[in-house]
């Protein structure tokens, strides 16, 4: 009966997902391009005001490099402002020095400003003993709008340049970031804290409470405005959480329920994404063909991690993994009760296929294999529904290496879209994919080779010790978060190191993808002949997936044999 439990679950997460999909991306489609919405009403008088108040000129558009400037300072005003409040939180309103007792050092601070305006949300700290209310709210809150929206509106002005002919210019950066907050963002935050809050995530800005347990002792009980954080570091993809134990608190997190609509937050509007790109490029078939993609290696996650820890690992010998009506199975440490195997797996694959690191389990405590297939995830480039936006040009820049490895098999020039990927294309793309190993690689062998690396490693060591720290520089360098937890990350070493990680995963992947789409914007449309290999088709599809597994394996297969991978092979069966 388990079993049946699980797959059902699973199975409804990927339908709901799947009818959202078309509805959800043709209204992002209609917000983006200018096209009437229901909001419209009301939602465009606000927006013309703000245009007069900041003199934005909204029929004037952006070539590539004055989009991606106005990216990269409102992402450094943004760390900037959310690091001067964070310095400054003791003088300002909610602060409560009594419970607030972890100090924001200045490496600290300017890490976690860097993590939440990157959308990244790693998190150094423990939110309740650190952070006061009004750095929750104006501080973190307005940084998970600000930086989803941001993310959202490079998404689509990626997907703008890859439609058009001709043309040097990408949209407006400050028209998309205002569309994205009002029309997207906000109406369904406010919908979703309310779904929240009746599910019981509290929405207050009492003081702490403190009450005497039945031992007499006292206990400190945190409250605040956890539902408005709740709900938008889910749906701007950012992660994070107001309590350190994140989704497993049962404040953010209440019931199986809440889990599952938190879950369906983080993935549906990076998933409707792939609907808008197939509407904006005027061909759908590409855009349903990414989703595929994303299903089934989201799938082949769901089934492995289950798998793992369903059965556990060889040497618990003592624990029965069956599953009955009585208990879960499998191995239970760390994941609570109330989620299981199934509700932990869910939200841990969800998790670590997005650049949302709220995860309801602590991942440190899964198996060797089972926590090995959640670096797997982010390690394959945040593109399985991914950030939001950057998990569908990751898609794209994917697709792009797939089409030049089949232009080699057919002997033609690689062409994309109608857009022939030449030489100047080719090094866009490849300085995109070469990213993330040349980081995360030297990043991870300096840390275990240097006493400021291996003092973080509180608790394991050997190849344990090496996967969580491999771990924590994918997890930066994703934009996702999550971490595993006995390694110590808040030093100057690891907040310096894990804060430049969260950089260039940032802004050193947007840039190289809108200087592609600039190229291809330039470009005429080719049209398509018998030779012109078809990008939307199953064998296509088979050809994308085959490209991703292998520049994972080719780049990280030495560091996951020496840390997951060995850790299991130690133990034995």
């Amino acid at each position: 009966m388990a079993i049946v439990h699980s797959v059902t679950q699973y199975l409804l997460f990927i339908v709901i997902v799947t009818i959202l999909v078309k509805p959800l991306g043709g209204y992002l489609e209609r917000v983006f391009t200018g096209k009437r919405t229901a909001l419209d009403r009301f939602l465009c008088p606000l927006e013309k005001f703000l245009y007069r108040m900041t003199r934005v000129d909204a029929t004037a558009e952006m070539t590539f490099g004055q989009y991606a400037g106005c990216f990269i300072v409102f992402g450094l005003f943004g760390t900037i402002l959310l690091y001067t409040i964070l310095r400054a939180q003791r003088f300002l309103p909610w602060f409560f020095p009594a419970y607030l007792i972890t100090p924001l050092t200045p490496d600290l601070a300017l890490n976690t400003a860097i993590s939440f305006s990157t959308t990244t949300t790693w998190q150094a700290y423990a939110g309740e003993n650190t952070m006061s209310y009004f750095s929750q709210m104006a501080g973190l809150c307005a940084q998970n709008f600000l930086a989803g929206a941001a993310g959202l509106a490079v998404g689509i002005a990626f997907i703008r340049g890859l439609s058009r002919q001709l043309s040097d210019t990408l949209g407006n950066f400050w028209v998309d970031l205002l569309r994205a907050t009002l029309w997207v963002l906000l109406p369904a935050s406010l919908i979703g804290a309310l779904v929240l809050v009746g599910q019981g995530v509290p929405m207050n800005f009492h003081p702490y409470a403190v009450l005497s347990t039945l031992e007499g002792s006292k206990q400190v009980i945190p409250q605040g405005p956890v539902a408005a954080l709740e709900i938008i570091k889910n749906l701007g993809t950012n992660g994070g959480g107001f309590f350190n134990a994140n989704g497993a608190h049962p404040y953010e997190n209440p019931t199986p329920l809440s889990n599952f609509f938190e879950m369906l937050a983080i993935v549906l509007l990076p998933a409707a994404l792939t609907n808008t790109f197939g509407r904006m490029v005027g061909q759908p078939r590409q855009g349903w063909m990414f989703y595929y993609v994303m299903v089934f290696l989201f799938g082949c996650g769901l089934l492995s991690v289950h798998r793992f820890e369903q059965r556990a690992s060889p040497q618990i010998r003592n624990v029965d993994f069956r599953s009955s009506r009585l208990q879960p199975g499998g191995n239970m440490e760390g994941k609570e009760v109330r989620f299981g195997i199934t509700g932990s797996t869910l939200t841990a694959v969800v998790t670590s296929n997005t650049a949302t690191g709220s995860y309801n389990s602590m991942h440190d405590s899964f198996s060797s294999l089972g926590g090995m297939a959640l670096l797997v995830n982010m390690l394959l480039g945040e593109l399985v529904f991914g950030g939001l936006g950057s998990g569908l040009y990751s898609m794209v820049m994917a697709a792009a290496i797939a089409v030049f490895l089949g232009g080699l098999m057919v002997g033609r020039t690689p062409e994309y879209l109608g857009k022939k990927i030449g030489p100047p294309e080719n090094k866009m793309i490849t300085l995109y994919a070469l990213a993330a190993p040349v980081l995360v690689l030297p990043l991870t062998a300096i840390a275990v080779s240097t006493h400021a690396g291996l003092s973080g490693l509180t608790t394991n060591s050997g190849p344990h010790g090496l996967t969580e720290i491999l771990f924590a520089y994918t997890s930066c360098f994703a934009n996702n978060g999550q971490t595993f937890a006995s390694l110590n990350a808040n030093t100057p070493f690891y907040n310096l190191t894990t804060a430049f990680a969260m950089m260039v995963g940032r802004f050193g992947l947007a840039i190289p993808a809108l200087a592609l789409a600039a190229m291809f914007g330039r470009q005429r449309n080719t049209p398509v002949t018998s030779g012109t290999l078809p990008t939307h088709s199953l064998v296509f599809a088979l050809l994308l997936t085959a490209c991703l597994i292998v520049m994972v394996a080719v780049s990280y297969l030495p560091s996951l044999a020496l840390g997951p991978i060995l850790e299991r092979l130690q133990f034995g069966a």
